[in-house]
């Protein structure tokens, strides 16, 4: 069995792990319950189309005009959620990565999660910490969509752009991916939103239905 790829770039939230139903969609409700009590209250359906398009940090600036002292609130109440929650991931997720790991692979992660969040929950599940991990603690110009963890990423292991894939469920990730010339996989075993799943089917490089078909996309037999 070889790898199709020498390193993975992966998505964290509902890529690897099952948390924005659990954590950050209930965690933003309460924010917002907060800080616009007046505000009918966002659906997951809506919410999770926000982070799909504009992106989460222009639905908080943009879209709700959140000041710079309620968007630090915000994450005050999110980092509480996430703090006391230990996502799953998705069944056989751990496995796969390991695998990939085992077999010579560089793990990586580049997320709108904290970095201490993604190492505790990998630790958790998989037995190891990823061996670079891009966060939400980084400027807003160097998270993604912006191509800085790319370039950063195949610099550090000195990997060509065909090195390496993207993993990841919402567009700021494929945009990251085609801004950094790399190719681009979608997670579509998270997608509950039709509109979401055409749209990323059509636009993306390739469409994994389930963590298996991605499984048996990387390892070549």
């Amino acid at each position: 069995m070889t790898l199709r790829y020498k390193c993975l770039i992966l998505d964290h939230d509902d890529t690897a792990v099952k948390s924005t139903p659990d954590i950050h969609y209930p965690s933003f409700v309460q924010a917002l319950k907060e800080l616009r009590p007046n505000v009918e209250p966002m659906t997951f359906e809506e919410f999770v189309g926000y982070c799909f398009n504009p992106g989460f940090s222009s639905l908080c600036k943009d879209i709700i005009q959140l000041t710079e002292a309620e968007q630090q609130h915000q994450q005050k109440i999110w980092k509480e959620y996430t703090g006391s929650t230990i996502p799953d991931f998705y069944d056989t997720f751990p496995k796969t990565v390991q695998e990939f790991k085992n077999q010579g692979g560089i793990v990586t992660v580049v997320s709108h999660s904290e970095r201490t969040r993604i190492e505790r929950d990998y630790l958790a599940h998989c037995g190891f910490s990823p061996d670079d991990i891009f966060g939400w603690e980084l400027e807003e110009h160097q998270r993604k969509p912006h191509p800085y963890p790319i370039k950063q990423i195949l610099a550090h292991f000195n990997l060509k752009e065909s090195d390496a894939l993207v993993l990841d469920d919402l567009k700021p990730g494929m945009v990251m991916a085609k801004n950094g010339n790399l190719d681009f996989a979608a997670a579509g075993w998270s997608h509950s939103i039709p509109e979401i799943k055409r749209w990323m089917k059509t636009e993306s490089d390739y469409y994994f239905e389930t963590v298996k078909e991605f499984k048996d996309f990387i390892f070549c037999h």
